[in-house]
């Protein structure tokens, strides 16, 4: 059993550790039926307890630390990736990667957030929170784009953009508000994916698109549940809580019709067969660009401002 074995996970964990020992000896030993009824009880077993996760348990997923990040899934799923660095005011923000790539037949712009594995490359990328430079980078890339007439694709995997005292002098929040500013007007198609953790400004700072995409264990919300506990209980013990009550997941979001799609991951998260979720989430960005490249720019811009103009609309 590993280090990264979720709570809910581990009776999974040790009747699959079980199995494995039980395999040394399968040569010497009629064992053969004990290990299959093992594995199809592994089985039930995975379909009970992934079929029917809480969303705090969903959260837990989205930060696996061993689910692809945005540089994987750019080397699974793209060729030719050329990286562009900096935002020609202030400095590289490791935070965020981009740059032109080949989806097959489509030459496209991929930008995301990008976490690190351990803790030097965690130090290097910021643990995925950008500063404005960041942003300002993103936005750069995605103008790029329009200027070559290139489909934006964005990955979104961040615990929130960095609340450091530089960033916030730095014109945080500005440069978000600007990136939102100038992604619902950009005259190219944009599909935005939350590949993680979709938190806060940080997440919308690339993420107005065409199209929004959640992966089926992913979370997207305005607060973390840690924080939104802190704030209404003083504590963080109710996490549990506040996930329920924040409706976060891909399945609530789809309902309030703030993302469009939800892309099935892999029995037991994304984090379980790097390369299925690869072709997966490949054939259906390209699914989507399929239909975003028949529009017209003006049309294209039209759609992406009605959009998001109906989010939040209700009526007594």
């Amino acid at each position: 059993m590993t280090n990264n074995v979720l709570d809910f996970e581990k009776p999974i964990a040790e009747l699959e550790n079980k199995i494995l020992e039980m395999r040394k000896y399968e040569d010497n030993l009629d064992i053969k039926e004990e290990i299959r009824s093992l594995e199809d009880k592994v089985l039930q077993l995975k379909q009970n307890v992934y079929g029917n996760l809480t969303r705090w348990q969903r959260v837990q997923l989205a930060r696996h630390p061993e689910r692809p990040y945005t540089l994987d899934y750019i080397y699974m799923m793209t060729d030719d990736f050329f990286e562009l660095h900096g935002d020609r005011l202030y400095k590289d923000d490791k935070a965020i990667v981009g740059g032109f790539a080949k989806l097959d037949e489509y030459k496209i712009m991929i930008i995301g957030q990008q976490k690190g594995r351990d803790t030097k490359s965690n130090l290097y990328r910021n643990f995925g929170m950008a500063n404005p430079e960041g942003y300002r980078k993103a936005l750069r890339l995605m103008k790029l784009a329009e200027k070559f007439n290139k489909p934006v694709i964005t990955l979104i995997d961040t615990p929130g953009a960095y609340p450091g005292l530089e960033a916030e002098q730095n014109g945080q929040a500005e440069a978000i508000a600007k990136n939102l500013l100038e992604m619902s007007r950009l005259k190219v198609p944009i599909v935005v994916v939350i590949i993680g953790e979709g938190a806060s400004g940080g997440a919308l700072g690339i993420g107005v698109g065409n199209r929004i995409l959640m992966l089926e264990n992913t979370w997207y919300s305005v607060i973390s549940p840690e924080s939104c506990s802190s704030i209404l209980w003083r504590s963080w013990e109710y996490k549990e809580q506040a996930a329920q009550a924040l409706k976060l997941t891909a399945e609530d979001l789809l309902h309030h019709k703030i993302i469009d799609k939800i892309v099935k991951e892999p029995l037991g998260g994304a984090h379980k067969d790097h390369k299925s979720m690869g072709i997966t989430l490949k054939n259906v960005i390209k699914s989507e660009l399929a239909d975003l490249v028949k529009f017209k720019p003006d049309k294209l811009v039209q759609t992406r401002m009605e959009k998001f103009g109906k989010m939040g609309v209700y009526s007594e």
